[in-house]
C-alpha cells in the first residue's frame, strides 16, 4: 500500500492512508476507500532510488495523474458526518499484487473500491467486489471485460456500445430524413461497431433508419458516388483506427466544399482531430464523450490552483477525472452508506459532468443487472482546434 506525492521528484510513503473528514469534533463513522491505479513504482525505483533522473516515463503518467487528482479531492472535501480513510494501491506492484492483497484479506475492510484499471486488474477487482458486496467504481476503462451478473460494478467511462446508442439517438432525432452512411474498413472492431448499429436500428428485424454500410480500405470512390449534393449527408466514422479516421475526415472535409456533410466519429477521435486545426479549417467533426468540463467552474479553478502549488504545473484530463470520481463517490458513500447503489444518480454532488447510471441486462434471462453503466453522453463538436458541447 503506497500513498503518492509529487514534490520536485516522486517520493512515496508506506502505510500512510489519506483522510477526509467533517469538522464536527464528535465520534464519527469511518469509511474505508481503496483507490487503485497502475503506478509501476517497483519499475521506476530501485532500492528506493528513482531510476529516471529528472524525467518521467510516459507509461506511469496516466495512473500517477489520476492519483494526484484523487489526492487533491481527499484533501479538499468535507464529508457528511463521517471520516474517510483512503488508501492508494499500485496495481503493478510486484510485492503486493492484487492477488496477494485479496488472498491476504488486506482489502476485506473496504467500503468502496475506485479503480483506474483495465484488463486483468479490472476483472480481479470486479470479482472481489461481487464476492464481498463492495461497490466497485470503474473510473476510466470503457469496457465491461466480459463481466456478467455483477450488480456491484459501476462503469463511468461508457462502453463503445453506449456510444453507438447515443450517436444513433442523435441521428434519429435530427437527421432521420438525410442520407446516412456508416463508413468502415475490414476489422474485428469495425465488425463490432457495425453490429451495434444494426442491432440498435433493427430492434424488431426491420430498420428504422436507412443506414447504408460502406466497407472501404483505401478507395473512397464508392462513397463519393453515393453523395447526393441536393441534401445533407451524415457520415458515421465506424472505426477506432486513427489513420482510417483521419482519412475519413479528409474525404468528408473535401466533400463538404460542394455539399453539406456532417461527420460523426467514435469516442477516441477527440485526440485525433483537435490538433488538426490547420487541416480541417472551419469543418466541424462530432463525437461522443462521457466527460465534458469547460474548466471555468469553482471546482476546476480550485483544482488548478492546488495543482500548481503542489506539483508546479497544470492538471491533465486524467487528474480532473481522478478528482471528480473520488470527490463524487466518496461523498455519496458518506451520505448514503446503506443504499449507495440506489443513489448513483443523486445529482446533489455533481462535480464536472452529468452522469446517468442505468442497470445493464445483457440477457433477457438475467435476474439481476450485469453491471451499471453511465448512459449520459455528451455530443461534442471539434472545430478549429477547440471543442464545445453540441447537444
Amino acid at each position: 500500500m503506497k500513498k503518492i506525492f509529487i514534490l520536485s521528484l516522486i517520493s512515496f510513503f508506506l502505510n500512510k492512508p489519506a483522510h477526509a473528514q467533517d469538522t464536527l469534533n464528535v465520534p464519527l463513522k469511518t469509511y474505508n476507500i481503496g483507490i487503485f491505479a497502475p503506478l509501476f513504482l517497483d519499475s521506476v525505483f530501485t532500492a528506493g532510488n528513482y531510476k529516471y533522473n529528472k524525467s518521467f516515463p510516459k507509461f506511469i503518467l496516466p495512473g500517477l495523474e489520476f492519483v494526484q487528482g484523487a489526492q487533491i479531492a481527499l484533501d479538499s472535501m468535507q464529508v457528511y458526518q463521517s471520516n474517510i480513510d483512503a488508501s492508494f494501491y499500485d496495481t503493478k506492484s510486484t510485492s503486493q499484487s492484487l492477488p496477494f492483497l485479496i488472498n491476504a484479506k488486506k482489502l476485506d475492510s473496504l467500503d468502496l473500491i475506485i479503480g483506474s484499471v483495465r484488463d486483468s486488474d479490472y476483472v480481479q477487482l470486479a470479482n472481489f467486489a461481487l464476492q464481498k458486496n463492495i461497490p466497485f467504481i470503474s473510473a476510466t476503462f470503457p469496457n465491461d471485460a466480459g463481466i456478467t451478473a455483477n450488480p456491484f460494478v459501476v462503469i463511468v467511462n461508457s462502453t463503445l456500445k453506449a456510444h453507438c446508442e447515443a450517436i444513433y439517438s442523435y441521428i434519429l432525432q435530427n437527421h432521420g430524413a438525410d442520407k446516412i452512411f456508416l463508413v468502415r474498413k475490414h476489422g474485428s472492431q469495425e465488425d463490432r461497431i457495425a453490429s451495434y448499429f444494426k442491432s440498435i436500428n433493427e430492434p424488431d428485424g426491420k430498420p428504422l433508419l436507412n443506414i447504408q454500410t460502406i466497407n472501404i480500405n483505401d478507395n473512397f470512390l464508392m462513397l463519393e458516388n453515393k453523395i447526393d449534393t441536393s441534401k445533407q449527408t451524415v457520415i458515421i466514422g465506424g472505426s477506432l483506427d486513427e489513420k482510417f479516421a483521419l482519412k475519413i475526415a479528409s474525404v468528408a472535409y473535401t466533400y463538404n466544399r460542394t455539399s453539406p456533410v456532417k461527420l460523426i466519429g467514435m469516442p477516441n477521435w477527440e485526440g485525433m482531430v483537435t490538433g488538426k486545426k490547420a487541416i480541417f479549417q472551419d469543418f466541424p467533426i462530432y463525437f461522443t464523450s462521457p466527460y465534458y468540463n469547460v474548466k471555468w467552474d469553482t471546482y476546476s479553478r480550485m483544482m488548478k490552483d492546488v495543482y500548481l502549488k503542489k506539483y508546479k504545473g497544470n492538471p491533465s484530463d486524467m487528474s480532473y477525472k481522478g478528482f471528480e470520481i473520488v470527490y463524487l463517490f466518496t461523498r455519496l458513500l458518506a451520505k448514503h452508506p446503506n443504499d449507495f447503489m440506489s443513489q448513483l444518480n443523486n445529482n446533489n454532488g455533481k462535480v464536472f459532468s452529468e452522469y446517468n447510471f442505468k442497470p445493464v441486462f445483457l440477457s433477457r434471462q438475467s435476474v439481476s443487472p450485469d453491471y451499471f453503466e453511465n448512459k449520459h453522453l455528451y455530443f461534442i463538436r471539434a472545430l478549429n482546434g477547440s471543442i464545445s458541447k453540441a447537444w
